[in-house]
């Protein structure tokens, strides 16, 4: 089906012509007698197309055309016209209306004429969609965590959404910056205007320069054409500065210049151009240790620093895992038209103690993986990375250092599980109270390297050697 069209004409002859016309052409077409039958028919479904004639009796054509551009304003209108009247629907084009008909009608015109019309409304239609789902995913509720320091985020976003106060967000990579940075954008005024992310430790600080602020032509070799930067295509909206710890210092007196005076140069260009744009910067780094060390402007620092965001490690907010697991879960789903139903209770205990040195992005990888890989409903152990199995939030207790040759992890681990074993004579539950992994988890990894635990059985007193 190419769309759905509503005509609407009190003439029955022209009515059955147009949808005889249009249905040959794969469209869905309904019909209307005047202004109040369509306004009817468009209460009950909704209509990529309206074509309508303008002279009708009752509520003529321009009343209806009026209704339909305030309550289904992603709904394309044509209006039909005799010669004598295309003045008024030269009007009716400048109040919204897509395009206009002349009577008699040409088919190949109206036909042109509906395709495009009827693209247009799905793309509006589409871009409804694409917005409403970025304000759904990025509204504070749309954060993942009920820690009461993440719960102390949600509050903040609510309360300094509605302003344009400069924003500091900390944390370490993976932590979600870019998310809370999105959060305060779509939950306040400036939600239907750009926003514009970049990180500034991704790109090569000679072109950081020109992405931010744009360059006119002829100012460097290879500028062809004038460029306009991330601030311009912001304005009005807001743009995002990831690692902003990593902005040279001739670049960061720029970007100040541009917050205080909230204008800017183009590379190469002579006159300032005004922008209104909300600036959020991220860090990973401690900028009050850059500021001593002279790598990052003091100044800076005050006009950035005006509201502070501090997100937590995920180590620091264990508690959110199930719930940011659950989620990922439903995501990859969708995504690999699975049906899992959740981990086992031996998998989300290693989840729940590992150390998560790449934060909830780390995380989500693990479980895309698993999702990806596993071939029952339920995630188990043998789903999950070996990284994550053997606990290196542990390892910081081991007195241990790693030779410049490296060394081959499998075989550390083998060694480790052979040594609990011994340790422990053999007995699984002791050996994974000092492995720190559940009983089941012990035995899937002594299976994995072929470990008989009946080998470092012994009488009491006897020497314990692991045959083979």
């Amino acid at each position: 089906m190419k769309g759905t069209v509503l005509v609407v004409d009190d003439e029955k002859g022209q009515r059955e012509i147009l949808k005889a016309i249009l249905e040959a052409e794969g469209y869905d077409v309904g019909t209307a007698s005047g202004g109040k039958d369509a306004l009817d028919a468009i209460q009950k479904a909704n209509f990529d197309l309206v074509i309508t004639d303008l002279k009708m009796p009752g509520m003529d054509g321009n009343e209806l055309m009026k209704h339909i551009l305030r309550e289904r304003p992603s709904a394309s209108v044509v209006v039909i016209t005799a010669h004598g009247t295309i003045d008024s629907a030269v009007d009716a084009i400048r109040l919204g209306v897509f395009d206009y008909l002349t009577k008699p009608l040409d088919r190949e015109k109206l036909l042109m004429v509906a395709s495009k019309a009827v693209e247009k409304a799905r793309l509006l239609n589409e871009n409804i969609h694409l917005r409403e789902q970025l304000e759904k995913q990025f509204r504070p509720e749309g954060i993942i965590g009920n820690d009461n320091k993440m719960r102390e985020i949600f509050r903040m976003i609510k309360k300094v959404s509605g302003s344009s106060a400069t924003v500091l967000i900390y944390g370490e990579s993976g932590t979600g910056k870019e998310l809370v940075a999105r959060a305060l954008h779509y939950a306040g005024p400036r939600a239907s205007m750009p926003f514009m992310a970049i990180n500034c430790a991704a790109i090569p600080e000679t072109l950081l320069e020109t992405e931010l602020f744009g360059y006119e032509k002829g100012a460097f070799t290879g500028a062809y054409a004038r460029n306009i930067g991330l601030f311009e295509a912001a304005d009005g909206g807001t743009i995002f500065l990831d690692e902003i710890g990593d902005m040279n210092l001739m670049l960061q007196a720029k970007l100040l210049r541009v917050i205080q005076d909230r204008e800017l140069r183009r590379v190469g260009g002579s006159s300032s151009i005004k922008v209104n744009v909300r600036l959020i910067a991220a860090t990973n780094r401690n900028l009050d240790g850059e500021i001593k060390k002279g790598r990052f402007r003091e100044d800076l620092f005050y006009r950035l620093n005006v509201v502070a965001f501090k997100i937590p490690p995920l180590r620091d907010r264990r508690s959110d895992i199930p719930q940011l697991v659950a989620y990922f879960i439903k995501k990859y789903n969708t995504s690999f038209e699975k049906n899992l139903k959740g981990v086992s209770d031996e998998a989300m205990n290693m989840l729940l103690n590992y150390n998560w040195p790449g934060n909830v992005r780390q995380l989500e990888a693990v479980i895309e993986r698993a999702a990806l890989l596993n071939e029952g409903d339920i995630i188990g152990v043998e789903s999950i990375p070996m990284e994550i199995m053997t606990r290196p939030i542990m390892l910081g207790k081991i007195d241990f250092e790693l030779p410049d040759e490296g060394i081959s992890f499998e075989e550390f681990e083998k060694e480790m599980l052979v040594k609990a074993m011994i340790k422990s004579n053999g007995i699984l539950g002791k050996a994974a109270q000092l492995l720190g992994m559940s009983y089941r988890t012990l035995q899937y990894r002594l299976n994995k390297f072929g470990i008989i635990k009946e080998s470092f059985s012994a009488p009491k007193g006897a020497t314990i050697r692991p045959k083979g």
